[in-house]
């Protein structure tokens, strides 16, 4: 080839190049050679996200503690750490008290108190039976409830997608304050303490039903946004109907708030009462962590892996209702253990939902069994609210959960 052919073919070949200032923002669909193209590391150089690229990474490349793509199993380590955590609130909430039970008379008992076995404690019948019929009793519905509440927080905040759902999002505080309030004010007596739980549990499980149902009708298909805002409703109406009724009674006001404050004690029957609902939602809840961790990407994607996400997301909160119900039934309106238990488990051990579920629910039972020790201490010989003690922590940590979540949504 001549001089100027090969000139003439140089120019042509570079007229027919793109121009880089005219194509800044497109990615060519294809590559020269007509392979496509590999997906842009995001780190490397030139690469979204890299310095000087002058492009921000896309969503995608985001690590999301909650997306599947990082699910995995439970871990022995965080799990037998959660299980150390709960023995050691167990020993302490059984050891602290006004009467000096020592460590090894506490187990001494304990293992008397087994079938088939027996121990000499030393222990006179007065400290025998304040240990078994008091503090243990005490000590393991403290644990059932704050594991309850703390898992059913997480399995709200995985529905919902949002780290400050907590378990009374749908109303059953509202409604259990509602039925509990007039049951002590209609039934007033003694033995209004035997209808108290019942009604409840009636109240709980009614409220959450009734902002479903609304939730349905009024927004149809609305998603969870839609059942959010009649959850808010709900609680809106029944919260002034309880206020209503309060001015009623207002001679019961003291029995009423004492149990809006909450409260563990009561023995081995509110133990028994809430052990059937407690085994069943927890047991649907653990069989569901794989689920959460579906409808965490959204229910689109959700469904293009063949999940249904309205049927997954409603036996999701059938259990975690039935698990607050049942909470509150036995230990009236305690707050904050749903969303603080959760948020410290999913920053320390990750998001999946199949570790974040049952290392909640140890959480929860230890956190709660450790404020009913401050609650009966720290003005002893008076007892303080166990809520009382549960909103010192939590309405500081619901702050900074607030102010994280807004700085990682800038």
């Amino acid at each position: 080839m001549t001089g100027p052919s090969r000139r003439a073919g140089t120019a042509g070949a570079q007229s027919r190049a793109p121009d880089p200032a005219a194509t800044e923002g497109e990615a060519p669909s294809r590559p020269p050679g007509g392979q496509e193209a590999a997906p842009a590391d995001p780190g490397a150089p030139g690469g979204p996200g890299s310095p000087g690229s002058g492009r921000t990474p896309e969503p995608g490349g985001l690590r999301d503690p909650g997306s599947p793509r990082r699910a995995a199993g439970l871990r022995p380590g965080p799990l037998l750490l959660a299980l150390g955590a709960l023995l050691a609130a167990l020993t302490v909430g059984l050891l602290a008290g006004a009467a000096g039970i020592a460590p090894r008379q506490a187990v001494l008992q304990l293992i008397d108190w087994l079938p088939l076995l027996t121990a000499d404690a030393g222990l006179t019948p007065v400290e025998q039976s304040l240990l078994l019929e008091l503090r243990l009793p005490r000590v393991l519905l403290a644990a059932a409830v704050g594991g309850l509440l703390a898992i059913a927080g997480a399995a709200y905040q995985g529905v919902f997608r949002n780290p400050l759902a907590d378990p009374y999002l749908l109303g059953a505080a509202a409604g259990a304050g509602l039925t509990t309030t007039a049951a002590i004010v209609f039934l007033a007596g003694d033995d209004v303490s035997l209808v108290i739980p019942a009604a409840a549990f009636a109240g709980a499980v009614g409220g959450v039903l009734l902002a479903y149902t609304l939730g349905n009708v009024a927004g149809r298909g609305g998603g969870t946004a839609t059942l959010v805002l009649a959850g808010v409703a709900v609680s809106s109406f029944l919260t002034a109907g309880q206020t209503f009724v309060q001015q009623l009674g207002v001679d019961e006001l003291e029995r009423i708030y004492a149990w809006m404050l909450g409260d563990v004690g009561g023995g081995w029957e509110k133990l028994a009462l809430a052990a059937p609902y407690a085994a069943v939602s927890v047991g649907v809840l653990l069989l569901h962590g794989r689920v959460l961790d579906v409808l965490s990407v959204g229910d689109d994607e959700a469904t293009g892996l063949g999940l249904n996400a309205a049927r997954a997301r409603l036996a999701v909160l059938l259990a975690a209702s039935l698990a607050t119900a049942a909470a509150v039934a036995v230990s009236g309106l305690i707050g904050f253990v749903g969303i603080v238990v959760p948020h410290v488990v999913r920053r320390l051990a990750g998001g999946s939902y199949r570790v974040v579920l049952p290392l909640s629910l140890l959480g929860g039972a230890a956190f709660l069994v450790l404020a009913d020790v401050i609650a009966r201490t720290v003005l002893a010989p008076a007892e303080l609210p166990i809520g009382v003690v549960t909103a010192f922590v939590g309405a500081p940590f619901f702050v900074a959960v607030l102010r994280m979540t807004r700085g990682e949504g800038a």
